[in-house]
């Protein structure tokens, strides 16, 4: 791996994306107006905010797997990305900066809808701040890394949703949004504790609950980060050299 590669790709992707107009906006609004949408929906402050640190941890890593995967089988098909890998360049220095500059992008959609929530929605969490803001932050970058994985599967855009439902909405639901995990069949809990969205939900609860960080959402936290690494190695290993 070398970092100057690494950086100068993430630097050329930040180039492309300040000229996309409508994928930035995306990636940065979309998130924080289905929050605005939601909270005149359910017209509770109380139950909303139940909700908040769920909707921050499952719209960043929903919008950036989406637009992650899209983006970069376009490359893929218009030729970018395999006249770059005709360079000496490696397979993991390229999808480090895909990671990083995605990531930065992800960085501002967290923080725009964290900021949204606390004072125009009136989020106000029992605990600080900042853990929230890693957790949904590591999710967004784990969301990500998935993207870069998946989009070597795919060979055209409508593939590349497809896997939405397939990788994505288990996760959501597996995750213990809507059921306790502990109250689902044994088997679902088998494949829940395998999906790293459950440990990143159960670290936003952990966030949102106030006191001290336990050593379970600290380990939760571990988890998430060491998937998005996973997912960016395997991603490295499975990119083809050649458009297909």
């Amino acid at each position: 791996m070398n970092a100057a590669i690494t950086i100068a790709t993430a630097r050329r992707i930040m180039t492309q994306l300040r000229h996309d107009h409508r994928t930035v906006a995306l990636m940065v609004f979309v998130p924080t107006l289905v929050m605005i949408l939601l909270y005149y929906v359910i017209g509770d402050e109380r139950a909303f905010a139940h909700w908040t640190p769920i909707l921050l941890c499952v719209f960043p890593f929903l919008t950036m797997f989406l637009v992650t995967s899209i983006a970069t089988l376009r490359e893929r098909s218009s030729g970018t990305l395999e006249r770059l890998m005709a360079m000496p360049l490696g397979k993991l220095d390229l999808l480090l900066g895909y990671g990083i500059a995605f990531s930065l992008l992800a960085c501002v959609q967290v923080v725009l809808a964290l900021v949204v929530s606390l004072t125009w929605l009136g989020y106000d969490p029992a605990g600080k701040v900042w853990p929230l803001v890693l957790v949904a932050l590591l999710n967004a970058v784990l969301g990500t890394a998935l993207g870069l994985l998946c989009s070597a599967f795919a060979r055209t855009e409508f593939q590349a949703v497809q896997f939405m439902p397939v990788v994505m909405l288990p996760q959501a639901f597996l995750g213990g949004i809507l059921v306790p995990r502990d109250q689902m069949a044994t088997v679902l809990q088998w494949v829940s504790d395998v999906l790293p969205m459950s440990y990143a939900i159960d670290a936003m609860r952990g966030a949102a609950a106030g006191g001290e960080l336990s050593g379970e959402f600290w380990r939760d936290v571990l988890i998430v980060a060491g998937s998005a690494v996973l997912a960016l190695v395997l991603g490295a290993a499975t990119l083809p050299r050649r458009t297909r």
